[in-house]
Order: C-alpha cells, then structure tokens, then sequence
C-alpha cells in the first residue's frame, strides 16, 4: 500500500518564485529547440544578479576561515557586528549599537523572521519584489497592496488613507529603497513624508536596502533608518553590494528600544537555523570593514550598473509608446508595454507572463521578468529588465584601465562591454514590430474579406 503524501494548504497555495520557473522553462525551451541558434541560449533580462567577482579581500579571508568549524553565536560574531556597525556609521551616517545587529543568511531570511514575530498587517507597495508576497502568504500574515502612482512611488496621501481603514493596532509597511523592479531611488523628503505618515499611525517599516551601494550618486542615497531609526527594521547584505549572494549573508539593524523584540527574535533564530555558517561570517568582516579596496570596488561596480542602466534605458526608449522607469539605482528598470495591449491581446497574448514566454521562443531568445510576478495585474504588460548579462570580471578590468568620460564612450564602453545587451535589446524591439506587423496584416486581411462579402 503506497503512502499519501498530504501537504498543507499554505504551502500548496505558494507558486514557484517567477526567477525559478523561468529558469525551468528555459531549460525546457533549448532541449525542444532545433533551429541552431538556440545553442547559443538566451538574452539574460530576467535574473537579477551582480556579474561581478565576490571582491578578492571577502574571498582571502573565507579561505583563511575555513577551518573554523564551531557555531557562532547566535545574533553573529562579534568582530562582524562591529564592522556592520562602523560601515553604517561610514556609508550611512547611522549611529547603531552592534547589539541592535543580528545577522542571518541572507536578507530574503530575516524579513521572513521579522514577518513571522510582528504582528499586525502587512502592506506592499506594488510593483514589489517576487519575493514578499510568497513570504507573506506563507505566514498567513493579513496584507493590503498599496498600487504606486505614475512615479512609481508610495503616496503618503494614499499610505495614510489605507492606514486609517486598517484596524490593527500595529501595521508594517515594506519599503524596499532603492527600488526593485523600478530601479528608483527615494530621496531624503520622500522618506520624512512617508515616515510622518508611519509615526501617526503606528506603521513600523520593513526597510529593505540591499541596493543601497548601488545608488548611482551614492551622496543620494538616506536610510530610512535615519530618518525613523524608533521604528525602522533595516535589513542589508552582501549580495548585490559585494556580488556575494551565493554567501547568503545578510543583517538587519533593529528599531532603538527594542532591546525585549530582540530576545523573541533571537529564539527564532537559534530555533530555524542556529547561526550563519561562521566562515562566511568571518569571511564577511572584510567586506564590511572600511578600505580603500572596498572603496574602489563599489565605485566601480556601481559606475558600470550606471553605464549599463543608462544604455538600457536610452535604446529601450526608442520602441514606440513605451513608458520605462529611469534608474537611479541597482540594475533594473521597469519597461511599460502597455501601448500594445490591444496587439498583444490579438496576438493571444493575454497575460504579462504569456508575454515572457512569447519573448523566450524562437527567434527572440529573450528571457524577462513579467509584471504578474511583481505583483501587479496579470494583464499589465510591464516587465523588469535586469541589465547584468556580461561578463563582470572582464568589464570590471576594462573600466579600470580606461573610464569612459563623455556620453558617447559611455555608449560606446555599453555597446562594446555588454554584446548580449544590445542584442536582446533589439530582440525585444523586433518583437514588438512584429506584433505590429501582424495585426496590421490581420487587419487588412479582415478588411479585405469584408469588401468581398459586400
């Protein structure tokens, strides 16, 4: 007699990431493909991931940990607080007692814990990241999307407004800064704005700023930790900053006064997962330490994700009627294709994910992130564009013995650095006139027969 397998509910109503099962469909894809040049894979919009090579200070140390076999303490090793705390201080110009540090494997992890220990509702500002709804709904936690406006960005007005029909006495806002998918960047009003909202109402906030190193003007860049430190969780790492994600390694900065949170945060902790593993921990001091190479490391990196993000930007701009978000941050934009939605519903493409999966055969090659997996309506035709298919550690090289000055060697350094780029770029705008073309054939064909019938 066979055993039934009975899953719960919860787990069975969480789909797979978006990132994930494109990846299986991609592999899918290329082993039913014949045509040749599907040998050569696929145009990389849809992975959001730093090309460049973990920096050689993290990966001498992890190589000189390795035989640390103990477990660290709980909330992390004491040497990596400090340094969490003095980069802060640096970067940020936050004031933060390492005690208010606790360490995790990697950010995505410890918003799950924050979610799992704060009660009260959740709300998302959407266009969100895939990865919070799925958490949220995991924990059955209560939640209200909070749609942006045009600008892509919270409306006090329009926190406020939900805040007063929410009922709990506690409420948790995620603001992710600076912005994935949108690439956008809050400034220092923006924030005090959203934060006097928060204040009034007992909204504590999630603060995701794992981008933070890759604000392009990084004199730009305010935590909202600075701006609400009594009421702000803040979590960062080393994944996008360092290009670090496999070290899964990230921290969070709790609220002041919060020392009685901590200790109920602790027993989450040391009950899923005891501690990061204590090489990496170590391994990680060196990146959070401060030091001219680490310095010169996120100068550079985050100069090419400007490049990048400039040249996407600009070429994606010339298809016709399309609305793109200008990043000022990470390495997304968010393009609005919504000009064709009538061309698109002919072409029995009905759903944002119908479209990404158009955009992946055969001629187009082309791998996007739809906007149903961003949270929004499943017939809005946006995608994310991650600009990061090149080769990290050849273009880290090349910008450091020659950096592009003028508009035009930006362009140029784009064009030349990142091939895949520009090619899925103009895979995506012949997509779009090929839809064009088609429903006007089909159009005239249809008014063809129409004169025939008359």
């Amino acid at each position: 007699m066979d055993v039934e397998f009975i899953v719960d509910q919860q787990v069975q109503d969480i789909e797979l990431p978006e990132n994930l099962k494109l990846n299986t469909f991609l592999q899918e894809f290329h082993s039913e493909c014949h045509h040749l040049e599907c040998s050569f894979g696929f145009y990389g919009f849809a992975f959001g991931q730093s090309p460049f090579p973990v920096p050689k200070l993290i990966q001498n140390e992890l190589v000189k940990n390795a035989s640390k076999g103990a477990y660290a303490a709980v909330p992390g090793i004491p040497e990596l607080r400090r340094a969490i705390s003095k980069y802060n201080k640096y970067y940020f110009d936050i004031d933060v007692d390492p005690q208010r540090i606790y360490v995790g494997p990697g950010t995505k992890e410890l918003i799950f814990n924050l979610l799992e220990i704060l009660h009260g509702t959740v709300i998302l500002p959407t266009p969100a990241w895939l990865g919070y709804l799925p958490q949220i709904r995991l924990l059955k936690k209560n939640y209200h999307m909070l749609p942006t406006g045009a600008n892509r960005k919270i409306s006090p007005n329009s926190l406020r407004k939900l805040g007063l029909r929410l009922q709990d006495r506690q409420k948790i806002l995620i603001l992710n800064n600076p912005h994935n998918p949108t690439g956008l960047l809050y400034d220092r009003l923006e924030l005090e704005e959203i934060a006097d909202v928060c204040k009034e109402q007992n909204i504590l906030i999630i603060s995701d700023e794992i981008y933070a190193q890759t604000t392009y003007d990084f004199s730009k860049f305010v935590s909202m930790g600075k701006i609400y430190p009594e009421g702000t969780f803040v979590t960062n790492g080393l994944s996008k900053s360092h290009a670090a994600g496999g070290y899964r390694l990230g921290y969070v900065i709790f609220p002041q006064n919060a020392s009685d949170l901590q200790l109920q945060f602790k027993k989450i902790l040391a009950t899923e997962y005891t501690a990061v593993s204590t090489p990496i921990q170590h391994a990680a001091v060196a990146g959070f330490e401060i030091s001219d190479e680490m310095n010169e490391y996120f100068t550079i990196t985050r100069s090419i994700h400007e490049i990048m993000g400039e040249y996407t930007y600009n070429k994606l701009a010339e298809i016709e009627g399309v609305k793109i978000t200008k990043p000022e941050a990470t390495f997304y934009l968010l393009v609005n294709f919504n000009h064709y939605s009538l061309e698109l519903q002919t072409a029995k493409i009905t759903t944002s994910q119908k479209l990404s999966e158009a955009l992946i055969v055969h001629p187009y090659h082309t791998a996007i992130v739809g906007g149903d997996s961003l949270v929004l309506e499943r017939t809005d035709y946006s995608a994310r564009i991650a600009y990061v298919d090149y080769d990290g550690a050849k273009v880290y090289e090349n910008y450091k013995n020659h950096k592009p000055k003028t508009a035009s060697e930006r362009e140029e350094f784009a064009a030349t650095n990142a091939p895949k780029i520009v090619a899925g770029i103009k895979m995506i705008k012949r997509f779009f006139e090929d839809i064009k073309k088609e429903n006007l054939k089909n159009l005239k064909a249809k008014n063809d027969s129409l004169k025939i019938t008359s």
